[in-house]
Protein backbone atom coordinates (compact mmCIF):
# COMPACT_ATOMS: atom_id res chain seq x y z
CA UNK A 1 0.00 0.00 0.00
CA UNK A 2 1.85 3.29 -1.38
CA UNK A 3 2.46 5.66 1.97
CA UNK A 4 0.69 9.51 1.95
CA UNK A 5 3.56 10.89 0.50
CA UNK A 6 4.12 9.12 -2.25
CA UNK A 7 0.52 8.81 -4.52
CA UNK A 8 0.33 5.30 -6.40
CA UNK A 9 0.08 7.91 -9.76
CA UNK A 10 0.93 10.94 -10.30
CA UNK A 11 0.12 10.90 -14.00
CA UNK A 12 3.61 10.69 -15.80
CA UNK A 13 4.62 7.77 -17.96
CA UNK A 14 7.50 5.77 -16.16
CA UNK A 15 9.90 5.43 -19.69
CA UNK A 16 8.79 8.75 -20.47
CA UNK A 17 10.28 9.95 -17.58
CA UNK A 18 13.74 8.16 -18.49
CA UNK A 19 13.69 9.28 -21.43
CA UNK A 20 13.42 12.94 -20.46
CA UNK A 21 16.37 12.23 -17.80
CA UNK A 22 18.08 10.26 -20.49
CA UNK A 23 17.81 13.16 -23.20
CA UNK A 24 19.19 16.02 -20.28
CA UNK A 25 21.85 13.71 -19.39
CA UNK A 26 23.09 13.51 -23.26
CA UNK A 27 22.46 17.33 -23.44
CA UNK A 28 25.15 18.04 -20.90
CA UNK A 29 27.32 15.76 -21.38
CA UNK A 30 27.65 17.12 -24.70
CA UNK A 31 27.89 20.99 -24.32
CA UNK A 32 30.14 19.81 -21.63
CA UNK A 33 32.35 18.25 -23.60
CA UNK A 34 32.19 20.56 -26.52
CA UNK A 35 33.09 23.27 -24.11
CA UNK A 36 36.11 21.95 -22.38
CA UNK A 37 37.57 20.61 -25.88
CA UNK A 38 37.38 24.64 -27.38
CA UNK A 39 39.15 25.72 -23.88
CA UNK A 40 41.87 23.12 -24.03
CA UNK A 41 42.86 23.78 -27.42
CA UNK A 42 42.05 26.99 -27.35
CA UNK A 43 43.20 28.76 -24.09
CA UNK A 44 46.62 28.24 -22.41
CA UNK A 45 46.78 27.25 -18.59
CA UNK A 46 46.88 30.69 -17.06
CA UNK A 47 45.45 32.69 -19.30
CA UNK A 48 42.48 34.76 -19.08
CA UNK A 49 40.32 36.06 -21.80
CA UNK A 50 37.68 39.03 -21.81
CA UNK A 51 34.31 37.92 -22.12
CA UNK A 52 31.51 39.76 -21.14
CA UNK A 53 31.80 42.12 -18.70
CA UNK A 54 32.36 40.67 -14.99
CA UNK A 55 33.22 37.35 -16.59
CA UNK A 56 36.03 35.95 -18.01
CA UNK A 57 37.17 32.71 -20.05
CA UNK A 58 40.00 30.95 -18.26
CA UNK A 59 41.99 27.48 -18.23
CA UNK A 60 42.16 25.79 -14.99
CA UNK A 61 42.71 22.87 -13.88
CA UNK A 62 40.90 21.79 -10.72
CA UNK A 63 41.21 18.55 -8.72
CA UNK A 64 38.35 19.15 -6.33
CA UNK A 65 34.57 18.56 -6.53
CA UNK A 66 32.48 21.75 -8.43
CA UNK A 67 33.83 25.37 -7.98
CA UNK A 68 37.01 23.76 -6.46
CA UNK A 69 35.89 22.41 -3.18
CA UNK A 70 38.01 19.37 -1.99
CA UNK A 71 40.88 20.39 -4.10
CA UNK A 72 43.37 17.47 -3.83
CA UNK A 73 40.73 15.21 -2.45
CA UNK A 74 41.87 12.72 -5.16
CA UNK A 75 40.32 8.83 -4.90
CA UNK A 76 38.00 10.49 -2.00
CA UNK A 77 36.55 12.82 -4.42
CA UNK A 78 35.97 10.13 -6.94
CA UNK A 79 34.12 8.24 -4.37
CA UNK A 80 32.16 10.59 -2.74
CA UNK A 81 31.02 11.58 -6.86
CA UNK A 82 30.09 7.60 -7.48
CA UNK A 83 28.49 6.89 -4.31
CA UNK A 84 26.20 10.65 -4.81
CA UNK A 85 25.08 9.27 -8.35
CA UNK A 86 24.47 6.13 -7.32
CA UNK A 87 22.48 7.08 -4.25
CA UNK A 88 20.30 9.80 -6.92
CA UNK A 89 20.13 7.08 -9.93
CA UNK A 90 18.34 4.82 -7.47
CA UNK A 91 16.04 6.66 -5.97
CA UNK A 92 14.72 8.16 -9.90
CA UNK A 93 14.29 4.60 -10.62
CA UNK A 94 12.01 3.44 -7.36
CA UNK A 95 10.45 6.84 -7.97
CA UNK A 96 10.35 7.93 -11.89
CA UNK A 97 6.67 8.89 -12.00
CA UNK A 98 7.37 11.51 -9.00
CA UNK A 99 6.85 14.77 -11.42
CA UNK A 100 9.72 16.64 -12.70
CA UNK A 101 12.06 14.27 -10.91
CA UNK A 102 13.55 13.49 -14.71
CA UNK A 103 15.22 17.30 -14.73
CA UNK A 104 17.52 16.86 -11.52
CA UNK A 105 18.38 13.80 -12.24
CA UNK A 106 19.31 14.35 -16.27
CA UNK A 107 21.14 17.48 -14.78
CA UNK A 108 23.12 16.29 -11.82
CA UNK A 109 24.22 12.98 -13.75
CA UNK A 110 24.87 14.60 -16.98
CA UNK A 111 27.70 17.38 -14.83
CA UNK A 112 28.84 14.42 -12.46
CA UNK A 113 29.54 12.28 -15.28
CA UNK A 114 31.54 14.97 -17.34
CA UNK A 115 33.30 16.40 -14.97
CA UNK A 116 34.65 12.02 -13.87
CA UNK A 117 35.45 11.81 -17.53
CA UNK A 118 37.87 14.60 -16.88
CA UNK A 119 38.82 13.48 -13.19
CA UNK A 120 39.34 9.85 -14.86
CA UNK A 121 41.14 10.76 -17.87
CA UNK A 122 43.63 13.45 -16.43
CA UNK A 123 42.90 13.44 -12.48
CA UNK A 124 41.07 16.81 -12.75
CA UNK A 125 39.03 19.01 -14.16
CA UNK A 126 38.70 21.54 -16.48
CA UNK A 127 37.10 24.75 -15.48
CA UNK A 128 36.38 27.76 -17.33
CA UNK A 129 34.43 30.53 -16.42
CA UNK A 130 35.18 33.40 -13.89
CA UNK A 131 33.07 35.36 -12.04
CA UNK A 132 34.66 37.98 -9.42
CA UNK A 133 35.34 36.56 -6.43
CA UNK A 134 33.85 33.15 -6.78
CA UNK A 135 36.17 30.23 -8.07
CA UNK A 136 36.38 29.13 -12.16
CA UNK A 137 33.27 26.53 -13.11
CA UNK A 138 32.33 24.71 -15.81
CA UNK A 139 29.10 23.94 -17.41
CA UNK A 140 29.26 20.91 -15.78
CA UNK A 141 29.51 22.31 -12.45
CA UNK A 142 26.51 24.72 -13.36
CA UNK A 143 24.00 21.91 -14.31
CA UNK A 144 24.62 19.88 -11.20
CA UNK A 145 23.95 23.08 -9.52
CA UNK A 146 20.28 23.74 -11.14
CA UNK A 147 19.90 20.11 -10.56
CA UNK A 148 20.67 20.15 -6.93
CA UNK A 149 18.24 23.56 -6.51
CA UNK A 150 15.46 21.85 -8.57
CA UNK A 151 15.89 18.29 -6.82
CA UNK A 152 15.30 20.48 -3.71
CA UNK A 153 11.66 21.87 -5.30
CA UNK A 154 11.08 18.52 -6.51
CA UNK A 155 11.17 16.71 -2.63
CA UNK A 156 10.03 19.94 -0.65
CA UNK A 157 7.80 21.96 -2.95
CA UNK A 158 4.06 21.68 -3.34
CA UNK A 159 2.39 18.33 -4.21
CA UNK A 160 -0.53 17.41 -5.98
CA UNK A 161 -4.21 17.63 -3.19
CA UNK A 162 -5.30 13.93 -3.72
CA UNK A 163 -9.06 15.66 -1.98
CA UNK A 164 -9.16 18.10 -4.71
CA UNK A 165 -8.28 15.28 -7.40
CA UNK A 166 -11.45 13.46 -6.06
CA UNK A 167 -14.02 16.74 -5.49
CA UNK A 168 -13.13 17.10 -9.49
CA UNK A 169 -13.93 13.15 -10.04
CA UNK A 170 -17.64 13.95 -7.96
CA UNK A 171 -18.54 16.59 -10.01
CA UNK A 172 -21.98 15.42 -11.60
CA UNK A 173 -21.93 14.83 -15.10
CA UNK A 174 -18.53 14.90 -15.78
CA UNK A 175 -17.69 11.09 -14.45
CA UNK A 176 -19.39 9.88 -17.47
CA UNK A 177 -17.10 12.59 -20.34
CA UNK A 178 -20.85 13.35 -21.61
CA UNK A 179 -20.83 16.62 -20.03
CA UNK A 180 -24.70 16.49 -19.71
CA UNK A 181 -25.13 16.47 -15.59
CA UNK A 182 -27.80 13.54 -13.89
CA UNK A 183 -30.96 12.94 -15.83
CA UNK A 184 -34.02 14.16 -14.30
CA UNK A 185 -36.23 12.52 -12.67
CA UNK A 186 -40.20 11.48 -13.81
CA UNK A 187 -41.12 14.32 -10.61
CA UNK A 188 -39.21 16.63 -11.65
CA UNK A 189 -39.89 16.08 -15.32
CA UNK A 190 -43.85 16.47 -14.62
CA UNK A 191 -43.06 19.32 -12.52
CA UNK A 192 -41.59 21.68 -15.39
CA UNK A 193 -44.87 20.37 -17.36
CA UNK A 194 -42.54 17.81 -19.53
CA UNK A 195 -44.39 14.94 -19.78
CA UNK A 196 -42.64 11.80 -18.91
CA UNK A 197 -40.75 9.51 -21.26
CA UNK A 198 -42.44 5.80 -21.09
CA UNK A 199 -39.62 2.75 -20.91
Amino acid sequence: MPSPAEPADTGVDARGAFLRAVLVMAAVLILDRITKHLVVTGIAVGDVHKFLPAVNLVHVRNSGVAFGFFSGGGALVLVLTLVALTALVTFFILRPRRPLLWLPTGLVVGGAVGNLIDRVASGSVTDFIKLPLWPAFNLADTAITFGVLALLYVLEGPRPDPSAAADEAARPGEDSGTGEGPRPTKTARAASGVAPTER
